[in-house]
C-alpha cells in the first residue's frame, strides 16, 4: 500500500522538467511520454518478479512472478514494435522517472525480507501497483492518447493487467 500511495503522489502531484516542457499531470503527457511511462512500469514489474523468483520459495508466488515476466515482456515487445513502425521513440518524463526512483526504494526494502514476510509484501505490492497503474492507464492515459494504434495497444494491455490485479488480489487473500 505504501508504494501505491507513492505512485498516486507521483501521478497527481509530481511536476518535473521534461526537455523544457512542464507537465502538471499524467493527462498532459503526450503519446510518446505515455508510452515511456508504460514501458517503465512494465520493466519495474518485471524487476519485482525477478526479485520474487530469487527470494520466495512459494510456488504460487513463482507462478505469479513468471506470469508477470511473460505478460509484461510481451506487451513491451508489442509497444516497441509499434513505436518502430511509427518511426518514433518514447520520451522520458517526470512520471517515468518518479516510478523508477520509487521502485529502487521498494526493491531495496523487499530484498531484505524473507519467507512469508517477503511473500506478503510482494503480493500486496503487486495488488497496489496494478490498481494504481490500471487506474492511471484507464482514466488518464487512454482518454488522452491521440494515436489510434497506441490507444488500442493500451486498451489491450489494460485487459491483461486487470487480470493481473484480480490474480494479485486472490494471492493477497490466500497469504493472509
Amino acid at each position: 500500500m505504501k508504494f501505491r500511495k507513492l505512485v498516486a503522489a507521483a501521478v497527481f502531484l509530481g511536476v518535473a522538467s521534461m526537455q523544457g516542457v512542464q507537465a502538471e499531470s499524467p493527462a498532459e503527457l503526450n503519446d510518446l511520454q505515455i508510452a515511456h511511462v508504460a514501458y517503465t512500469a512494465d520493466n519495474i514489474d518485471i524487476r519485482y518478479a525477478h526479485l520474487a523468483l530469487a527470494i520466495s520459495n512459494n510456488p504460487k508466488i513463482h507462478e505469479f512472478a513468471n506470469t508477470m515476466i511473460r505478460d509484461h515482456t510481451a506487451v513491451n515487445e508489442l509497444a516497441l514494435a509499434l513505436l518502430k513502425k511509427l518511426g518514433v521513440q518514447p520520451q522520458d518524463n517526470f512520471l517515468s522517472k518518479q516510478l523508477s526512483v520509487n521502485s529502487d526504494a521498494l526493491v531495496d526494502e523487499m530484498s531484505k525480507l524473507r519467507g512469508a514476510a517477503f511473500d506478503k509484501r510482494y503480493a500486496e505490492n503487486e495488488l497496489g501497483y496494478h490498481k494504481a497503474v490500471n487506474d492511471l492507464v484507464e482514466n488518464a492515459f487512454i482518454p488522452n492518447i491521440e494515436n489510434g494504434e497506441v490507444k488500442a495497444l493500451f486498451k489491450q494491455g489494460l485487459e491483461i493487467f486487470k487480470a493481473h490485479e484480480a490474480h494479485a488480489e486472490m494471492m493477497v487473500k490466500s497469504l493472509n
